[in-house]
């Protein structure tokens, strides 16, 4: 299983980053509203996400601490991504960091569950969590584009 999950996270980036590719530059920041992201914040938060669970993946545990202040640094590490390339670079990089913690899995943590503040769910889900979070996040830039006329299917 850990094998298949690598495979699908590292297609799942590298189908969420060729959807990224036929943002323009020039709309790269933008947004439909003030309270929106822009294809470049989705991009960051998909980026800095795949190392949360590659973390999840390799401790079996969750952060310990407020979750109002690690959500709040998690959103300033997005906003610190300025550019295309910082972002492609950064979810390459934890995307590796995915596979990793996916080789490293023992049986025993495959088999635990993990709590959350939202939820509780077997390794599995964290194990198959990149994979969802980019194509959720490549949906995000697809619909970004047809906001501003592209109504092209970029497969």
């Amino acid at each position: 299983m850990a094998a298949a999950c690598k495979k699908s996270a590292i297609m799942e980036m590298e189908y969420f980053l060729k959807t990224l590719s036929f943002v323009p530059d020039g709309k790269l920041t933008w947004s439909p509203s003030p309270t929106a992201k822009s294809a470049l914040r989705i991009a960051a938060h998909t980026a800095i996400y795949a190392e949360v669970f590659a973390q999840i993946i390799r401790t079996g545990k969750w952060f310990q601490g407020d979750l109002a202040e690690w959500i709040a640094a998690r959103a300033a590490a997005e906003e610190a991504i300025k550019t295309r390339e910082e972002a492609i670079a950064l979810f390459r990089k934890n995307t590796d960091e995915v596979t990793a913690a996916l080789d490293a899995l023992t049986p025993e943590l495959i088999e635990s569950t993990i709590a959350t503040p939202g939820l509780s769910a077997p390794m599995t889900f964290f194990m198959n969590l990149p994979t969802l979070h980019a194509q959720a996040h490549a949906a995000q830039i697809d619909y970004l584009q047809t906001c501003w006329g592209d109504q092209e299917v970029h497969l």
